[in-house]
């Protein structure tokens, strides 16, 4: 592993201004306790304690952005409907900014709600939309991104797709060209409909289930020449720059043209693995505008990852826990 100022580098993180584009929602949670069955189907009863709504999807990314000491600009739409205005106001609460949110009539603003019973989640409930936004819609928000882009300071950006709709080919396509204009790296959280579309971006970071999906291969994932032959025809098709697999329990793998690095995954009590490619996509995009080498990207990207799935629920790195155990890490 290369050597590296964690010091230095976690400072350089507060001088950073991160545009992220893509979907969001709202994370939902009734927590509770659970004694008994119901006795009007075989399910578990949970009375519920307490309840909350958090900001998720994309929103998430920009909480972990902030969280590392950057500063997110989160460009995104959500709909003119009630879930939309509490996601305004959960932008306020947690001090983000909203002038790169734009309201669209006829559409759904994403709820993901969990039921949490004695730690454990037991069932999740989505109201969602997942049409794309239209043309027109696209063009505004295109009109938007390009705006924030030509008035800030923008040292990458990320594209957080959940597959909701926000996230065009045509917006790919216009976003990366003028990022690569402007030498604004560019890094890349996908999913199903969108993977082939991701072209000339700099980093792309699907995990195990959308390389395969996206490339409609299978093979063992504790194949490393099966996963770099993956990884070869990924960049063949798509022309990334550096390509960063997340492999559950096995770790991370990245490429940037003859380097390549497995890191291995660190030994954890995993509670809930929800939200730890927002984190992991985070920690490797603020690295990634730092020119940091492959290695550390990897490095400090999988330890993020592997420390919010201790946490229940979705929830940000916490940057002095990041920090404290990196610098165990890279001794």
């Amino acid at each position: 592993m290369e050597k590296v100022n964690l010091a230095d580098l976690f400072r350089q993180f507060n001088n950073l201004n991160v545009l992220i584009i893509g979907d969001v929602m709202i994370d939902a949670y009734y927590w509770g306790k659970v004694d008994r069955i119901s006795p009007e189907a075989p399910v578990p009863i949970v009375a519920v304690e307490k309840s909350e709504k958090r900001l998720g999807g994309a929103a998430n990314v920009a909480l972990n952005i902030q969280a590392l000491g950057a500063h997110p600009i989160l460009c995104a739409p959500v709909g003119n409907d009630q879930s939309g205005q509490d996601f305004i106001q959960l932008l306020h609460k947690n001090v983000l900014p909203i002038d790169g949110i734009i309201e669209l009539t006829n559409r759904i603003t994403t709820e993901k709600t969990r039921i949490i019973g004695n730690n454990f989640q037991l069932l999740r409930i989505d109201h969602e939309s997942t049409d794309a936004i239209t043309d027109k819609q696209t063009i505004q928000y295109i009109g938007r991104i390009e705006s924030i882009i030509n008035t800030q300071k923008i040292d990458v950006i990320i594209f957080e797709d959940y597959d909701k709709g926000a996230i065009t080919p045509n917006l790919i396509a216009q976003v990366v060209d003028i990022a690569n204009q402007k030498g604004i790296p560019t890094a890349v959280d996908p999913k199903k409909r969108n993977f082939s579309s991701f072209k000339n971006v700099t980093l792309f970071k699907p995990n195990l289930k959308e390389l395969k999906e996206g490339l409609k291969i299978d093979f063992n994932k504790k194949d490393k020449v099966a996963i770099e032959h993956a990884i070869d025809q990924l960049e063949n098709i798509l022309h990334n720059k550096q390509t960063l697999i997340t492999l559950s329990e096995l770790g991370v793998y990245i490429k940037k043209g003859s380097e390549k690095h497995h890191i291995a995954a660190h030994h954890r009590s995993i509670t809930d693995v929800s939200g730890a490619g927002d984190t992991v996509i985070s920690v490797a995009a603020l690295c990634l505008a730092l020119d940091m080498p492959p290695s550390v990207i990897a490095e400090l990207s999988n330890l993020a990852g592997g420390l919010v799935c201790e946490k229940v629920g979705v929830v940000s790195i916490q940057k002095d826990q990041l920090y404290k155990e990196a610098i165990e890490l890279f001794k």
